[in-house]
């Protein structure tokens, strides 16, 4: 006589098979009760047998008894029953990757029957939606689906967008170059780095389809660098105070670069941030901006309004407003035009 024996995977959900074994004298049939560590399941009396969720984690056997009463012999135990693997099909993430955009997920399907769906985004965002970041720009947002169900180990799964654009193609492509003026005495390569920085910036000029290229020499404009004293070379109306347009030329006030302004440290606001500000300020100037007032209290001041002078009761803000974004049309490139054979000032 060989002993009965049980066969397939101890596993959440799977079948497993009793094999009566081989009984001397031969046994015309037999009856079957499965046990759980040792103990009867009740009900367990088929010859197959799926494990559920009271099985996890315990061992199986089979008690095969004769049908003529001659004998029982039970199997060896299984390994413990472990969890099912979850799989997946289908997962998406839907919409548009451009900046001020929206994706949503799609958790597709799972192997598990109503899995408990949860979604992790950048940044640690568990909705199941995602409002596209700036510096999401130029990078495939990754998505964490991850599925969970009773009897079942746990599933990720990674969805990745396309890679994120701006918010519209460039439309327009502005070359430029970068000159010093007077004694400077902070680095000019990281002026150069971060003006770039902030050319490039979603939330900047870039918005309004405007691509900022910078070229050794030439180019539609030219960026200064100028010790606080030079500026008022540039005209009359430029000030040793404050950074300046004049021209072709966006005038950035080593002084305000290096330590930004009075009102803007006061409210214990970044350096960077100013950077931001005065060159998207100056260089909206060249754009054909001129000065903005504050649209209201408590709203973000347009970056064209002279925030270092005077808030009006708005707040404090490094990049154009949606309003001003929406102002690059025909003729606010012609102003620019015109505006770049002129020398009337334009100061931050």
């Amino acid at each position: 006589m060989t002993s009965p024996t049980v066969t397939g995977t101890p596993v959440y959900g799977g079948t497993l098979t009793a094999d009566p074994g081989q009984w001397s004298p031969a046994v015309a049939s037999f009856g079957y009760q499965w046990l759980r560590a040792g103990v009867p399941i009740a009900g367990a009396v088929a010859a197959t047998y799926t494990p559920g969720l009271d099985d996890l984690g315990r061992t199986l056997a089979v008690q095969v008894t004769a049908g003529d009463g001659s004998g029982v012999s039970t199997s060896p135990q299984t390994a413990p029953v472990a969890r099912a693997t979850m799989t997946a099909s289908r997962q998406r993430v839907l919409g548009e990757p451009r900046y001020t955009h929206t994706l949503k997920a799609r958790p597709g399907r799972f192997s598990a029957p109503d899995p408990t769906v949860t979604y992790t985004w950048p940044g640690g965002d568990t909705a199941r939606t995602y409002e596209i970041r700036p510096g999401d720009v130029g990078t495939k947002v990754v998505l964490r689906i991850r599925a969970e169900a009773p009897g079942y180990e746990p599933l990720t799964v990674k969805v990745k967008s396309a890679t994120v654009g701006y918010r519209i193609d460039a439309r327009r492509t502005v070359r430029y170059h970068v000159e010093t003026r007077g004694r400077i005495t902070t680095s000019l390569e990281e002026f150069r780095t971060q003006a770039q920085q902030t050319y490039d910036d979603p939330r900047g000029w870039r918005s309004a389809g405007i691509r900022f290229v910078p070229v050794k020499s030439g180019g539609a404009f030219t960026l200064v660098l100028a010790e606080a004293g030079y500026l008022p070379r540039f005209s009359s109306g430029c000030s040793a105070m404050w950074s300046c347009r004049v021209g072709r030329f966006v005038i950035i006030n080593q002084d305000r670069w290096k330590n930004a302004s009075p009102a803007w440290n006061a409210a214990h606001l970044a350096l960077r941030d100013y950077r931001h500000m005065v060159v998207n300020h100056e260089t909206g100037h060249w754009l054909g901006l001129g000065h903005a007032q504050c649209p209201g209290p408590g709203r973000l001041a347009p970056v064209m309004q002279q925030q270092s002078k005077g808030l009006q009761g708005c707040r404090f803000n490094p990049f154009p407003t949606a309003h001003e974004i929406a102002s690059r049309t025909p003729r606010g490139r012609a102003m620019a035009y015109l505006g770049a054979r002129g020398y009337s000032p334009d100061v931050e």
